[in-house]
């Protein structure tokens, strides 16, 4: 039991990168940005890729972080510069990139033993040496998602992140102050999916192996983190919205593991997450018509 919960959680701050994402996509910019079906994978096929080339597994994480801004800018190019729907340019890019990925790293690429990652490389057993890999994991797991939560929180204090938040809830103010609000779109877009990409990526060295289906269903995944958190933290506005999503993240990395674990098969995982999301987006409509009639009450 307490190995199945250190990798609920070690699971859960993994995608909780991809979680924040997301959350820039949905709560910030509204957004439908179905890119993260294929920047998630892309991550994973260029640090498989990178890692069985010799290549410092520390700088797959920039390198992941790179093509994810690459793929999130040919959305956000496609949509403002070109005029497609939001939806329809996320749907052109993520179609493209399953290509790009199989271009990459083919269908399927394992990264075998002698290969360090980041859980194994000299740095992390210089520090963490002492402990057994599955706690590595966790940690390693913590500290990235931790740090990412902060320097994300850290930039939407700023100018150019309120900015960005404007963008999403009043574009028209956006542009009375002088900014390009298509600019901002494509500025999120970038970092949402440098964000999944590099979730991508420690997957990939979590799991050793790359599939070019893994990126199926990531989506539904980081939206359904996002609305558990929101919906668990919406009476707390000292709570943000990154914190939310991490903890919805392990929330339902739990679910997910929960159902496998009551004899489910794990062909079935997909179809999890699908019915699960669909139970989370009913809760939360029948929550919301409770408070429109106590309000009217």
């Amino acid at each position: 039991m307490p190995e199945l919960l250190v990798g609920i959680v070690t699971q859960g701050c993994i995608y909780a990168l991809l979680s924040y994402g997301i959350y820039i996509t949905y709560r910030i910019l509204d957004f439908p940005d179905l890119t993260v079906d294929g920047s998630f994978p892309l991550g994973a096929a260029v640090t498989a890729v990178l890692i069985t080339n010799g290549c410092n597994p520390y700088l797959t994480l920039l390198a992941a972080i790179a093509v994810g801004a690459l793929a999130g800018l040919a959305t956000g190019l496609i949509h403002v510069r070109v005029g497609v729907r939001d939806l329809l340019a996320g749907i052109i890019t993520m179609t493209a990139l399953f290509s790009i990925n199989l271009q990459i790293a083919g269908s399927n690429l394992p990264v075998e033993r002698t290969f360090d990652t980041i859980f194994t490389a000299a740095p992390t057993m210089a520090l963490f040496g002492g402990v057994s890999l599955l706690a590595r994991k966790l940690i390693l797991s913590a500290l990235l998602a931790l740090l990412c939560k902060a320097l994300l929180d850290l930039y939407l204090r700023t100018k150019n992140g309120l900015l960005l938040r404007a963008t999403g809830d009043n574009a028209a103010l956006v542009t009375t102050l002088a900014r390009d609000k298509g600019s901002m779109k494509i500025l999120g877009l970038v970092i949402a999916n440098s964000l999944v990409a590099l979730s991508g990526c420690i997957v990939c060295q979590e799991q050793r192996a790359f599939s070019a289906t893994m990126g199926t269903g990531q989506m539904i995944f980081g939206l359904a983190a996002v609305i558990i958190g929101g919906t668990i933290f919406k009476k707390f506005s000292v709570v943000r919205g990154t914190t939310a999503a991490l903890i919805g993240s392990i929330l339902y990395k739990g679910c997910i593991t929960a159902a496998i674990s009551l004899g489910l098969p794990a062909n079935f995982l997909k179809l999890i997450t699908a019915v699960l999301f669909l139970v989370v987006l009913m809760l939360g409509n029948f929550r919301r018509k409770g408070e429109k009639r106590h309000a009217g009450a």
